[in-house]
């Protein structure tokens, strides 16, 4: 029953504690609390030093089997453009399964290494399930569905729940159907999706939505580079009529918004989105370095905030940024909003996202009863604000895990 002895220990759920004790057994936390001047020490306690004890992180939103294509994608201002080069590549490149599951596998293991204990992972071959299980990485994975054409939804559908259906699941590695976007997914299949993920009411579900200027002129006029890239892929339907609304809109109308959802990147976001989100109770998982790589544009840190919505965070794809580190999109959430206090934006990567993917009960904050997944963040001598400390900017070489 290892007992453990740090500089800071931050909960979440409370204040940080100052000069703190841990106590865990098989797995779990047992307790914790500020360590008083002439409490009794066990022997076989273990002091970390000037470090700060925290929940393993939670990265609300990444592709893992995208991982391959790290590097290939040049940064860019056109989004469109962005996921043109991505279709390319996947269609010109044609890894191998061993190539796609080796860089699934290295991408788990960074993940890992910066400090991330749970993943809500955006799948569409189902090629990450083993690894996961295998590497011990927590996950939500969204079988992540695409079809325009409404005549193809019921076999899309069809398909997806049978693949699910033969595949493993645990306490912390569990599957649910996903739509991509609304300039992806036929107001069918958006149908089908709901209607299949009635049967399993516990689980989340994602939506990629309010990423592009392009796709609101998509919803509002149904033309523009979302419209040409259907076009040239052979995959609209001529019988969709723009809907002339906005993306929040879009996914209620597909009786899509409640607490279940939770909405990826919503860069091009009104307060009147923000707001309905937020009385609908759903989550919104911002992914900024992304973004701007990607040429999405620069989310509204600020306002994701003042709105009360739920708010996660992810490093979305290695095709889009350089690694999986949860702590670098904090440090870029902080330069973009330096008025959000920094214990809201260390919930985005903690509980909030915990939360969101159904890993309340294990993962987010330290509790007893939780999960002893925890991490130590080694301190660069003086710190004034733990909490400004940990979004400032953490590397790989400062982590390092309390369990195996």
């Amino acid at each position: 029953m290892p007992q453990f002895r740090a500089a800071w220990l931050l909960p979440v759920s409370q204040p940080p504690i100052r000069d703190a004790w841990l106590l865990t057994e098989r797995g779990r936390i047992v307790g914790f609390g500020h360590c008083r001047p002439g409490d009794f020490t066990a022997p076989d306690e273990i002091d970390l030093g000037e470090v700060a004890v925290l929940p393993g992180l939670v990265n609300a939103h990444t592709h893992l089997e995208l991982s391959w294509l790290r590097g290939r994608i040049p940064e860019t201002a056109d989004f469109p453009g962005w996921i043109r080069s991505v279709i390319s590549l996947l269609r010109e490149a044609s890894p191998g399964d061993d190539e796609i599951g080796r860089a699934v596998v290295q991408a788990i293991d960074e993940a890992q290494t910066f400090g991330t204990a749970a993943v809500g992972d955006i799948s569409n071959g189902l090629a990450t399930t083993t690894p996961l299980l295998e590497r011990g990485l927590a996950a939500m994975i969204f079988h992540e569905l695409i079809g325009f054409r409404s005549e193809d939804a019921t076999r899309i559908i069809s398909d997806a729940v049978e693949r699910l259906r033969r595949l493993p699941s645990t306490r912390t590695l569990r599957h649910t159907l996903a739509p991509h976007a609304p300039y992806s997914v036929s107001p069918a299949l958006f149908g089908e999706i709901r209607r299949s993920l009635a049967q399993i009411p516990s689980e989340p579900t994602s939506v990629h939505l309010g990423e592009s200027r392009a796709e609101i002129e998509f919803l509002q006029t149904g033309s523009g580079p979302w419209r040409e890239l259907l076009e040239a892929m052979g995959a609209t339907d001529l019988s969709w009529v723009a809907p002339e609304c906005g993306p929040v809109d879009y996914v209620d109308r597909m009786a899509f918004l409640d607490e279940r959802l939770i909405v990826v990147h919503g860069v091009q976001f009104e307060a009147r989105d923000l707001e309905r989100l937020a009385a609908k109770r759903a989550t919104l998982v911002t992914c900024p370095r992304g973004n701007q790589r990607t040429g999405a544009g620069t989310p509204p840190i600020s306002e994701f905030f003042e709105s009360g919505v739920r708010v996660g965070v992810g490093t979305d794809s290695l095709a889009s940024v350089p690694d999986l580190n949860v702590f670098a999109e904090l440090a870029e959430m902080r330069r973009l909003a330096p008025e959000v206090p920094a214990r809201l934006l260390l919930e985005s990567a903690t509980i909030n996202g915990a939360r969101a993917l159904g890993f309340e009960s294990e993962f987010g904050t330290i509790e007893a009863g939780k999960s002893d997944r925890l991490i130590a963040v080694n301190l660069d001598g003086f710190v004034s604000s733990i909490e400004e400390f940990l979004v400032s900017g953490i590397q790989s070489d400062q982590i390092r895990w309390l369990s195996s």
